[in-house]
């Protein structure tokens, strides 16, 4: 078994890298659906979920440079044109919604998504002992529980 520089096997990590870029092109949709549903909200929580999603869109720039920069380590080249992304995500786009609680929704629909994509990327990273990628995605895992969490809060629903 041929190993790259950081002691993983060739071929699994080429194919961790397709695994990154999806993830990658679904976090960029994610990040620009976060961007309009900042820019459109409209109603009476409009003040308190104007800078909330401000704060995600902020996290998930973070995160894109995180995966894009993952991807160049293990030897691969990032997507990086509009093109890709949207050939490559699952996630819905939103378009033009000003609603409070269908806004919420989504983001709590694109998190679960991403959610799988990370659990999926995390077993592989699992398997050749690429300790880097698995750590990197815990900590996403984790972080996106605990906001799927809060959003369900918000929304009054339970889990």
């Amino acid at each position: 078994m041929k190993m790259n520089a950081l002691g993983l096997p060739i071929e699994e990590s080429k194919f961790l890298v397709k695994e990154l870029n999806v993830l990658l092109s679904n976090f960029q949709v994610y990040y620009q659906n976060l961007r309009g549903l900042h820019w459109n909200i409209k109603g009476k929580r409009f003040f308190d979920l104007h800078v909330k999603f401000e704060e995600f869109y902020n996290d998930s720039q973070i995160k894109i440079d995180l995966i894009a920069e993952r991807v160049l380590t293990l030897g691969g080249t990032p997507l990086h044109t509009f093109d890709d992304y949207i050939k490559n995500s699952k996630l819905e786009i939103g378009k033009d919604i000003s609603n409070d609680v269908i806004a919420v929704q989504l983001i709590i629909d694109s998190l679960s998504h991403l959610l799988k994509i990370e659990r999926t990327i995390s077993n592989l990273s699992g398997e050749i002992d690429d300790e880097g990628t698995n750590a990197m995605m815990s900590d996403f895992i984790s972080e996106q529980e605990k906001t799927i969490w809060m959003l369900n809060a918000w929304m009054g629903e339970e889990n």
